[in-house]
């Protein structure tokens, strides 16, 4: 037996390419979390339509008022009550400044740019009672309901999800505390809740916000307590204590990262909700205070003029309309691109 210990060399090797045996199945290959998101959102062509639609309204609220000589407040008497007219639409025998107004012997078509002489002036949504341009205005209108869209998923993402994980995860006296507080506040209707507050305080955008900081975050602290009590007992959270996490850094830094979907699909619902709660408030007189203008004061306006100007009231409602329906549409989209039962295999 011969002492002599041999030692592999790299000729002893042979790389073996054998792609062609393993036969990978590429639909059940390892994909990015959020790559599949994306996949099963654009594949929801309805919530595609709703990003749009949003994006497309919100490029207007921008620029919208920017883009005539027109501001949402200024008032010319000898302007009022226009119909809409489009320069390049007017030809087409649309859009040309002309309406049918009733009267004691009938309807009857006008055209009150020709009578006045206005023939180098366009309204593209028309003017209101006060000879205010309703394009800058529903567009002012606009941008008035989505900030207080985005002030009411701020006020959903910290107030509510804080206040639902904060609940769930101490349980015990905490939770029971919390949610006997939680019944109180969601007890008394909103409307009342908000109607009170601008009686109380100054109408105005910030009365509004602050009336939907008291009411507006039950749902998604329900939400997110739920979500907290389903995942505090996994692997995870008692591998981080295990390790001497402390409790907000389990919260905020290992739970919520797991709940990030429910989240953003209840901010996407909660939106619209406070869309039409300002839209209400500004309707019955308690919103935004004039000159300014929201969607929801637009159609009280239009309201008062429907039977002799109905077209004072159609572009605030279609807008509103299609931002509600919008976001409607986007939310429905990321529940099901967030929720892994609708994962296609």
């Amino acid at each position: 037996m011969s002492d002599v210990t041999y030692v592999p060399t790299q000729e002893d090797f042979k790389l073996k390419n054998n792609s062609e045996e393993l036969g990978l199945d590429s639909n059940y290959a390892s994909q990015n979390f959020w790559k599949e998101v994306l996949i099963r959102f654009f594949h929801k062509k309805s919530a595609v339509v709703g990003l749009i639609l949003i994006l497309l309204i919100i490029l207007f609220a921008a620029i919208g008022p920017g883009m005539n000589d027109y501001t949402y407040e200024g008032m010319i008497q000898e302007e009022k009550n226009l119909a809409p007219r489009v320069s390049w639409l007017e030809g087409l025998g649309i859009f040309d400044g002309s309406e049918t107004v009733s009267t004691s012997v009938g309807d009857v078509q006008v055209n009150k740019y020709e009578e006045g002489g206005l023939t180098d002036v366009y309204y593209w949504f028309g003017s209101d009672i006060y000879g205010r341009d309703l394009w800058t205005r529903c567009w002012e209108g606009t941008r008035v309901s989505l900030i207080i869209a985005i002030a009411a998923a701020l006020i959903d993402m910290i107030i509510g999800m804080s206040y639902g994980l904060i609940s769930g995860f101490f349980g015990g006296k905490v939770d029971m505390v919390m949610q006997r507080i939680l019944e109180i506040c969601n007890g008394i209707p909103r409307l009342v809740i908000v109607t009170l507050l601008l009686l109380i305080l100054k109408p105005g955008m910030l009365t509004i916000i602050f009336a939907l900081l008291l009411t507006e975050w039950v749902g998604m602290s329900r939400i997110a307590r739920a979500e907290m009590l389903k995942l505090k007992e996994q692997e995870f959270v008692l591998a981080s204590r295990t390790l001497g996490a402390g409790s907000f850094f389990i919260i905020f830094k290992e739970v919520l990262p797991n709940i990030v979907g429910p989240v953003i699909t209840q901010v996407m619902f909660s939106i619209p909700t406070a869309i039409f709660t300002e839209a209400f408030l500004s309707f019955v007189g308690l919103g935004i205070p004039v000159p300014r203008c929201s969607l929801g004061s637009l159609i009280s306006d239009g309201y008062n003029s429907f039977t002799t100007h109905p077209y004072q009231i159609i572009p605030p409602i279609i807008i509103m309309a299609l931002l509600m329906l919008s976001f409607n549409l986007l939310g429905d989209g990321l529940r099901e691109a967030f929720d892994p039962k609708m994962k296609e295999m």
